[in-house]
């Protein structure tokens, strides 16, 4: 499975399969493992951060840089591991997870006041004021209990998802 010219055995998709928790079908990580080969060009058996910016729709994500620093030098199982947060069978709690980790910059396991402000200047741009954004961070923070000197760990992090009302739907097309 580190070969990608190696074709995947039955185990080596199982394997895979349980790792991500069937976030995906057997037949989902076939498609996921060719689309991994395409990407990994020089056939290492890992994808590279330049590798996935030739991807359009990645290079464009405003996260994008913020999602390099999680998935540079991703071996296929960590690759499905990676998208299995974006499955429509993935729970809210690890879609949870994998928001806390593009939020926790640093991999330190807390999430900081200007570790939010930076995701929230990555998403917004220049569309609203470094004041606006501050504003509603620190409405957001408030009305969850906790103030911009805060230290978020994950159990912080959701009890705010969950106060802000915000519904978790997302999904990735795997073909």
């Amino acid at each position: 499975m580190g070969n990608t010219s190696s074709m995947l055995t039955q185990y080596d998709i199982e394997e895979v399969q349980q790792h991500c928790n069937n976030a995906f079908s057997q037949q989902e990580i076939v498609s996921l493992y060719e689309r991994f080969c395409q990407l990994d060009r020089n056939g290492g058996g890992f994808v590279s951060g330049e590798e996935f910016l030739s991807v359009p729709e990645f290079a464009v994500n405003p996260l994008s840089q913020r999602l390099l620093r999680m998935l540079d030098g991703l071996n296929f199982k960590e690759f499905v591991a990676f998208l299995s947060a974006f499955s429509p069978r993935a729970t809210v709690q690890q879609k949870i997870e994998f928001i806390f980790k593009v939020y926790d910059s640093d991999g330190n396991g807390k999430v900081t006041f200007n570790d939010m402000l930076d995701v929230l200047h990555d998403l917004t741009g220049q569309f609203i004021s470094e004041q606006q954004r501050e504003q509603v961070l620190t409405k957001v923070l408030e009305e969850a209990g906790y103030n911009k000197e805060s230290l978020l760990i994950m159990s912080d992090f959701v009890k705010i998802l969950g106060s802000s009302g915000l519904k978790m739907e997302v999904e990735v097309p795997v073909d």
